[in-house]
């Protein structure tokens, strides 16, 4: 299988004279775009969250909307609506497409708008269509929602459903960046600012067929048996895990495996593959029992203990 890591080595390098750090972020953002999936960022605000979708739509020339989530966001906000339209004395009836209809749609900070507003992302987010009345409208691929959130905690958010928050491929964690991380910061913010113009690294034709690669990567049977095993693990280990992962988190642990194996230039996939994509895939997929909340564990605590057992 061709090495295509010196593509997303590329990809990276023109990110980072954007984005400081955060390397592990824009890795697992790409993970998801090539496995034509949806992913969910999680972090405290100001970490570069929509900076990172935004200057990711720009280098892949990918048309991108942001949707800002409030709590008086309507569906029809998100997918358009009929308007009427005079022409010639004749009122006719004309859809006004919303901001749903690009490639990359950045929903930000989706937990800050009502449970009816999430579930208009429902469909767009699964069958890539959006139904208005009696009319359906395909979307233009390849389509990606990437959506934020702050952490549940905060006041004024609506915890996502778990049917919603299944769809995502992955969480991915955002975390505060490093001391020299943010001294970079600030040495590039906080003087004189000059717009970076970023190049077009890949466009929708070269996503389209990484998106098909990304499933031909080889995965040893093993590999996969224990893959499956993770999975299985957390609706069987009762002593920390209340729910377990349904079948879709089997489907994503191994494409998003083949996909960070693409990513890492390797022409087949690891061990350590499996183990770094679990807890993106599970974290958002899994809910903790009493005793492992009473004992303060995280989701993540919860993943380790699963990859500790099944070697």
């Amino acid at each position: 299988m061709k090495n295509y890591k010196h593509v997303f080595d590329a990809v990276f390098k023109e990110t980072n004279r954007v984005i400081v750090g955060q390397n592990n972020v824009i890795e697992q953002v790409l993970v998801a775009i090539i496995c034509d999936g949806n992913a969910l960022l999680e972090g405290y605000p100001g970490l570069a969250k929509t900076l990172v979708v935004k200057t990711l739509a720009d280098i892949m020339n990918l048309k991108f909307s942001r949707i800002q989530h409030t709590p008086d966001l309507m569906p029809s906000d998100i997918t358009g609506t009929y308007i009427i339209e005079e022409t010639s004395g004749k009122r006719n009836f004309k859809f006004q497409p919303g901001p749903i209809f690009a490639n990359i749609v950045l929903a930000d900070e989706i937990n800050r708008a009502t449970p009816k507003t999430q579930s208009a992302l429902l469909e767009a987010m699964q069958e890539k269509q959006v139904t208005i009345g009696t009319n359906t409208f395909k979307l233009d691929l390849p389509f990606f929602v990437l959506a934020t959130q702050n952490p549940i905690e905060q006041e004024g958010t609506y915890p996502l459903p778990e049917a919603q928050a299944d769809r995502f491929l992955l969480k991915i964690k955002v975390g505060y960046p490093s001391f020299d991380e943010e001294m970079e910061i600030v040495e590039r913010f906080a003087s004189t600012r000059t717009e970076q113009k970023l190049k077009t690294m890949l466009n929708k034709n070269h996503l389209l067929s990484l998106q098909a690669l990304t499933r031909q990567v080889p995965i040893a049977n093993d590999i996969k048996s224990r893959a499956l095993k993770i999975i299985a693990a957390t609706r069987t280990n009762k002593d920390v895990i209340n729910y377990g992962a349904s079948p879709r988190a089997s489907i994503g642990i191994i494409l998003a495996s083949k996909a960070l194996a693409l990513i890492k230039g390797r022409n087949h996939v690891s061990n350590e593959d499996i183990n770094e994509m679990a807890y993106p895939i599970l974290r958002h997929r899994v809910i903790l029992n009493f005793e492992a909340e009473r004992k303060g564990m995280t989701t993540d605590d919860a993943i380790k203990h699963i990859l500790d057992k099944i070697k």
